[in-house]
């Protein structure tokens, strides 16, 4: 991470619950398991309530609403990729023959950029945060090839990471590939700039069946998120919905927003 991150991603969080993260983290660190079967069959072991759910909700997504669409999955904003590799696997999953389902991955890489007065005045609102490390994209490269590797069809590459000011690299993507149809855009820049000019540039390539998601609708700290889905779609033409299984994760199909 950058000097100006702050590792602190659960700002919610009591100082029990931190303390008791804290120790679990070191738990995970001094793991007896040998690596190979930690990777490979064990790694359940560790994870959390909190990710399992997040995973279940983003699977009930893809499964009920991706799934019998065409188009290609886009992910703007994914720091370290987890969402990615999740997206990735899934695929593998429920259609493992659909070369077409292309992933194509929007981020900086060195944090958040662009960030402004809507964006309001938490500390994690401003330029940096969250940034994944210097060539942290190469890494993701080599762990979504990886995911590739072990589904049908691991000859065609179906994923792309475009790093840079999505903002701009968007309208540059897009024009590129006129033959986009986007099955489902998931948003998590979390600030306004970059979220609105995706949003904008997405509208020509969505259908009635296209899915936008969202990360930090009606989220406090991040107001810029919420602005942005306002002003390029209006809120009052969104029939947003929500899993229970994630707090802050909803979503709308964009049936009354094209057209």
């Amino acid at each position: 991470m950058s000097a100006t991150t702050n590792t602190d991603f659960a700002p919610r969080s009591s100082s029990q619950e931190m303390d008791r993260r804290a120790k679990f983290v070191e738990t995970f660190a001094s793991s007896p398991i040998p690596q190979r079967e930690l990777v490979y069959s064990q790694l359940s072991l560790y994870l959390t309530r909190q990710e399992l759910s997040r995973m279940y909700a983003m699977t009930e997504l893809y499964r009920d609403h991706v799934l019998g669409t065409n188009g290609v999955l886009m992910e703007f904003g994914t720091c370290y990729g987890r969402t990615a590799a999740l997206l990735t696997n899934l695929r593998g999953m429920f259609e493992p023959f659909n070369f077409t389902r292309k992933l194509i991955i929007f981020d900086t890489f060195s944090g958040l950029y662009g960030t402004n007065e809507k964006d309001g005045t938490d500390k994690l609102a401003t330029d940096g945060a969250y940034s994944a490390g210097a060539g942290y994209e190469n890494h993701l490269e080599q762990v979504l090839t990886y995911h590739e590797s072990e589904a049908p069809i691991a000859h065609r590459k179906k994923f792309e990471i475009v790093k840079g000011d999505a903002a701009k690299s968007i309208t540059v993507y897009l024009a590129q590939h006129p033959e986009t149809i986007v099955a489902m855009a998931y948003f998590d820049f979390d600030i306004y700039g970059p979220t609105k000019a995706c949003l904008e540039a997405l509208r020509p390539h969505l259908t009635k069946s296209s899915v936008l998601a969202f990360d930090e609708l009606n989220c406090p700290e991040y107001p810029g998120e919420t602005t942005a889905l306002a002003e390029a779609f209006g809120l009052g033409r969104c029939m947003l919905k929500r899993s229970p299984f994630s707090p802050w994760m909803s979503y709308t199909t964009c049936e009354s927003i094209v057209g």
